[in-house]
């Protein structure tokens, strides 16, 4: 069996469109849309050398390791319809894909503010994040939010000054507490429009751009990628042309 074929369709995915906050954004969601879930379960166990993510390069709280190719492929050929019918991405347009193996590890108090809060990947309004939960609760799953000052909900270009610099000015007035642990919830300066739980083997699908953030423990129980909250994170980008 080649390494793609492991990953093949499922055979009665069952799929959910959300549309959260007062700007109406796609949240895909999908459930059971891959076999193989379990394989890359024992992949990121087995075979994969998970690291810590260096700040300067990525923000993200734990540790990281590259998806097997043949699991990108077999998504991105799996979601490809969806994508087109609620994206409006071309079926067979070229794209930039990366992916990779998460378990979210870091405490809260060692943490900076910057991950603690929502974020966005990019202000690209056309780039994806694809995020396939293989954990379940009592891990968190992601939630969505709207920035108070300003209101928004996804940050393009045109709204990402004034976004920077209206949350500059509430950290340089210390509106987050060092103290304070990962957000979960609506807080004085964000709040919560939507959440998806985790189920294993759950795929979601939104725009980079959108506030979003992991609900995660102050304090991650396990970096066993068996008992940790382990997810892959893929990031799909179409290419002009």
């Amino acid at each position: 069996m080649s390494e793609t074929a492991a990953f093949a369709p499922g055979p009665d995915p069952r799929v959910e469109l959300l549309r959260v906050g007062q700007e109406q954004s796609p949240v895909l969601i999908l459930d059971g849309l891959l076999d193989g879930a379990e394989r890359l379960v024992d992949f990121a166990a087995e075979t994969a050398v998970l690291a810590p993510v260096k700040a300067a390069v990525n923000f993200y709280p734990g540790v990281r390791a590259p998806a097997p190719p043949g699991y990108v492929q077999a998504l991105v050929t799996a979601l490809r319809p969806y994508l087109a019918e609620t994206f409006g991405v071309a079926a067979g347009g070229k794209a930039h894909v990366t992916c990779a193996l998460s378990i979210a590890v870091l405490p809260a108090d060692q943490a900076t503010w910057a991950q603690r809060l929502p974020h966005i990947d990019t202000t690209s309004p056309t780039q994806l994040a694809i995020l396939h939960y293989l954990c379940s609760p009592p891990h968190g799953g992601t939630a969505f939010y709207r920035h108070r000052a300003t209101g928004f909900e996804a940050i393009d270009p045109a709204r990402g000054p004034a976004y920077l610099a209206a949350l500059r000015e509430e950290m340089a007035t210390g509106a987050v507490g060092a103290d304070e642990g990962y957000i979960a919830a609506s807080n004085a300066l964000f709040e919560q429009t939507a959440v998806v739980a985790p189920t294993f083997n759950r795929i979601i699908v939104y725009a980079s751009n959108l506030l979003h953030a992991g609900v995660l423990s102050d304090r991650p129980a396990d970096a066993d990628p068996r008992r940790g909250r382990l997810t892959a994170n893929t990031f799909f980008r179409p290419e002009a042309g």
